[in-house]
């Protein structure tokens, strides 16, 4: 935004009074040592400009209207942006709102993979009801099963959210390498009943709020809102 500053530099050539310039030089310094001119400093150099304009010289009607103006259209601008701030406080305290409605529905971070290092992998599956017998597979990039797993062996009777440790080794006993491998589960529940699930879809146990920013429970993990892909009914 210019400022027009004719008549304040007019002062400062004159140098009929030292004290008035260096009092001016001050006040021009202090209103530039920010990056940005608030509305007060705006006033405040006008006001200035017109006390001590040259007698001899002084500022024309047309150059104080504009003055005038250009401090109008800043006051619109900073009630405009405190409006766009309330707006946004107001849309994120809606946005935490409607979080907590989430808690019991199902979430999905949209991928089955997990991450094998150094030969390990924790990893979580969500068993909506209780084990009988089934097969949790783990495949490569390929879709090769790597890697098969007896759920009647490890898992009978249980539900939730069941945590597993793979030491990286394929069906032959073989380290296999690090890297990303897709994890699916098939089983027969408890009434009998055929069940499928993978790795990455959990119930919503809770919401946290944390800086401004939305955090979903899924599983034993928090993640931020924006990496849920899906929520649905369970």
């Amino acid at each position: 935004m210019a400022i027009n500053t004719n008549g304040y530099s007019n002062l400062i050539k004159t140098g009929t009074d030292t004290t008035t310039s260096t009092s001016s030089s001050t006040t021009a310094a202090s209103t530039t040592s920010s990056d940005t001119l608030g509305k007060d400093d705006f006033l405040k150099l006008l006001l200035t400009e017109l006390q001590h304009q040259d007698p001899t010289s002084p500022m024309d009607s047309d150059k104080i209207l504009t003055q005038t103006s250009q401090l109008a259209t800043l006051e619109s601008s900073t009630k405009t942006n405190t409006a766009l701030e309330n707006l946004t406080t107001q849309l994120k305290q809606s946005v935490n709102s409607n979080a907590t409605a989430l808690i019991g529905k199902m979430g999905s971070i949209g991928s089955d993979a997990i991450s094998l290092s150094s030969g390990k992998s924790t990893y979580e599956v969500y068993f909506p009801t209780q084990i009988k017998t089934g097969t949790m597979t783990i495949a490569d990039s390929t879709g090769a099963t790597v890697k098969t797993i007896d759920l009647s062996t490890v898992a009978a009777g249980k539900s939730g959210v069941l945590s597993f440790n793979w030491d990286g080794t394929d069906n032959s006993g073989t380290l296999v390498k690090d890297g990303a491998y897709s994890v699916t589960a098939t089983y027969v529940d408890s009434t009998g009943a055929a069940k499928t699930t993978a790795f990455g879809v959990y119930p919503v146990e809770s919401v946290r709020y944390d800086s401004g920013s939305t955090y979903i429970k899924l599983g034993s993990q928090y993640y931020a809102m924006s990496d849920v892909v899906e929520f649905y009914d369970q």
